[in-house]
């Protein structure tokens, strides 16, 4: 991955982590909900297939999901 690459990617978790964070403070989606989107997103790279390198980045992208689910960073945790 290029350093562009690595810093849009970056950007586009920060992103979605802020998104989630607002539709939780506003009421919109209670914290279950979003751990269960968060969960989704594991589930399908978790379950992907394709080349040994493919699969290689599909694991590193489940583990990050994985430990934000467990920092709970994307829900303001009461």
């Amino acid at each position: 991955m290029s350093t562009a690459s690595e810093h849009a990617g970056q950007a586009a978790l920060s992103i979605c982590e802020a998104l989630l964070l607002a539709l939780n403070d506003h009421g919109l989606l209670p914290e279950q909900e979003i751990v269960g989107v968060l969960r989704d997103a594991a589930a399908a790279h978790e379950n992907a297939v394709g080349t040994e390198l493919e699969m290689e980045r599909h694991r590193a992208v489940t583990k990050i999901i994985n430990s934000i689910i467990s920092a709970g960073n994307s829900v303001r945790r009461s």
